[in-house]
């Protein structure tokens, strides 16, 4: 799948990196391409293993980009836009972060994480040291025990290729963006020293040439920032995140530097701003060529639009049909020319140039041999009515030739602010396989899911598995009453909010046949206290805390009525999962099996909470092949 992309400043060509599965060396394999706008085709300028974020020069000669070698941190690359031999920038002991090139192309910016003892201890022994930890963020889904460590800026000059770290101390430094003039960094960064405790985020300000220098708050004042960039007039950033630590959506906030009250160029939508994040497709904003508008992703029905927005009027939609995502975004400097990533229901993705008058013209077609071998079944929207009149959003996709009522599978999305989109899911391949055997599946976005509004967005904040859990249920009646679905060979499923639900409703209605648990959380209590995001999702998502009000959390909690689970259950789970921990799936497995309910628990070693969107290949060809497996053998017999 293609990813990343970045346009020549005259807009002549775009690279990106092209994402494959190498089922040999059990792997993914990502490598650098480059295709022109007229229509060229495609060449690959790299060999990989795992080549990424890479980022034309100003004046277009150059890519930058960052090489993991084996087993090894990713450093930061040069190489001739053309293609030719790559150059090594960086020999960072930690690695380097996605580079970011100054205006006049003689330096570039990254963040890298920075090990303060390292000057004091070998590497034998800081490996055999104790894990001490003085705040709550000391692991990270991913990367593991992260202790004292923090992500600094530095700056490589390309002259002498020297590389000077820019910032210090307790503040995490989040991807840099330089000022028009080359004069200033922007990076997002904790406020406090206690940010584990209050999630205070904001946009800061250093000099480019000045190492240690203290940074500038900037802002906003009490809300989260996740990222930063200068608006092309130099005196104001723009920053995606929030006015204040409550859970809801992220804005587009333009935020003066002189300390002006930020504005949010995207509240007229009433959307979430969609930075991208794995799981999340969006893209980075970006001002076009004139700086009159700025483009950005948001969230609509579920789906990640394109939309530009001036400030003045509300922002117009790009590009959005149901069904199509945005996911990468890169705007020429010196034309016109945008390219992005677009999914829809029959591609996984492709590199597109997209019009202002919304229209997207393909540059790539690396699933066109895909499409050649394997037909997709394509999803058609519903709606359907909860018990208190809500209308819920979702996709039925099935054989559109069946005629009579057979075996459905629920699928339940993360996060819980997530969304099932309807466009080809490369993830979720068992739907295809299911749907070819005589399944129908059905994906809700419930309330809590993106691209309904603020009100929806929040409705589960303190109240999962309450507000939501009849938006499936009911969903699921209506399938069977309209001769869908067969009410005794029902099953359900998920991953991660989704693995939380379905341990959540079989633990509350046995209407269901058979149950897979993908990377669960089944008690809140105890995720609180483990999970790399407990201590938030306590404040911001279950509203309790263990000390506080543990009958809240009882009341959220599936493991509170585990004893009344009779629905034969898989349990699936990364082992090296920070952040829904693997005792979550064990606790669950071990209280089924000592009830005697058909149950299994499957851990897949070295395997993060993101490892079935990017761990090994053989990893994820299991975890599709054994949900395949399990609820045939549960519910399609029946």
């Amino acid at each position: 799948m293609p990813q990343e992309p970045t346009v020549a400043p005259d807009g002549s060509a775009v690279v990106y990196a092209l994402r494959q599965a190498d089922r040999e060396s059990d792997r993914d394999v990502v490598t650098l391409w480059r295709v022109g706008t007229d229509g060229t085709a495609p060449q690959r300028l790299t060999a990989g293993p795992a080549d990424s974020a890479p980022a034309y020069s100003p004046d277009g000669t150059q890519i930058a980009f960052l090489r993991a070698a084996e087993g090894a941190a990713p450093q930061l690359w040069l190489l001739p836009a053309t293609g030719g031999e790559a150059e090594q920038l960086t020999t960072l002991p930690l690695g380097a972060g996605a580079p970011v090139w100054s205006p006049d192309g003689a330096r570039i910016a990254f963040s890298a994480a920075v090990d303060p003892s390292a000057a004091e201890r070998s590497d034998e022994e800081r490996a055999a040291a104790p894990l001490v930890a003085d705040r709550l963020d000391y692991v990270a889904d991913g990367a593991g025990f992260t202790g004292a460590l923090r992500a600094h800026l530095h700056v490589v000059d390309l002259a002498d290729h020297e590389c000077v770290q820019l910032t210090e101390g307790f503040r995490q430094a989040g991807s840099p963006a330089w000022s028009p003039d080359g004069s200033r960094l922007a990076f997002v960064g904790e406020v406090d020293l206690d940010a584990d405790l209050s999630f205070r985020s904001a946009a800061f300000v250093v000099p480019a040439d000045q190492a240690g220098a203290d940074p500038v708050f900037v802002g906003p004042d009490t809300g989260m920032a996740g990222t930063v960039s200068f608006m092309p007039d130099g005196a104001h950033l723009l920053v995606v995140g929030t006015l204040d630590t409550a859970p809801g959506h992220l804005g587009l906030l333009r935020v003066p530097l002189d300390g002006g009250e930020p504005v949010d160029l995207a509240a007229p939508l009433d959307r979430n701003v969609m930075p991208g994040a794995p799981g999340y497709p969006g893209a980075l904003p970006t001002p076009t060529r004139d700086g009159k508008r700025v483009l950005f992703c948001a969230r609509e029905r579920g789906v990640s639009h394109l939309y530009a927005a001036d400030g003045s009027t509300p922002p117009d939609r790009l590009v959005g049909e149901p069904g199509t995502a945005i996911a990468g975004l890169a705007v020429a400097s010196q034309s016109d020319t945008v390219a992005a990533v677009h999914a829809t229901p029959t591609s996984y993705g492709e590199i597109v140039m997209v019009g202002f008058d919304g229209s997207t013209d393909p540059l790539t077609s690396h699933g066109a041999d895909l499409a050649e071998d394997v037909e997709l079944y394509e999803p058609e929207p519903r709606r359907f009515n909860a018990p208190d009149g809500q209308d819920v959003h979702g996709w039925v996709l099935a054989d559109p030739d069946r005629d009579r009522p057979g075996p459905l599978l629920l699928d339940i999305h993360g996060g819980p602010h997530n969304a099932w989109s309807g466009t080809a899911d490369p993830v979720h391949l068992y739907h295809q396989a299911l749907v070819e055997a005589g399944w129908t599946v059905l994906t809700i976005n419930p309330r809590g899911s993106d691209g309904y509004g603020a009100d929806f967005y929040t409705a589960v904040v303190g109240a999962w598995g309450e507000s939501d859990a009849a938006d499936f249920t009911s969903a699921v009646d209506a399938l069977v009453a309209d001769g869908t679905a067969d009410p005794d060979r029902l099953a359900v499923t998920g991953y991660s909010y989704g693995g939380y639900m379905t341990c959540f409703l079989t633990s509350r209605d046995d209407r269901f046949a058979a149950a897979v648990a993908g990377g669960p959380v089944t008690d809140l209590v105890s995720a609180t206290g483990t999970s790399d995001l407990g201590h938030y999702m306590a404040i911001a998502e279950y509203d309790a805390l263990p000390w506080t009000d543990p009958e809240r959390l009882a009341a959220q909690s599936p493991m509170s009525r585990v004893d009344q689970v009779r629905t034969p259950t898989l349990v699936l789970h990364g082992q090296a999962d920070a952040r829904c921990p693997i005792g979550q799936a064990q606790q669950w497995f071990a209280a089924l099996r000592a009830r005697s309910v058909p149950t299994r628990l499957v851990m897949y070693p070295g395997a993060s909470h993101l490892f079935i969107l990017a761990g090994r290949p053989s990893h994820r060809v299991d975890y599709n092949e054994r949900l395949v497996d399990w609820v045939q053998r549960y519910a399609a017999a029946r």
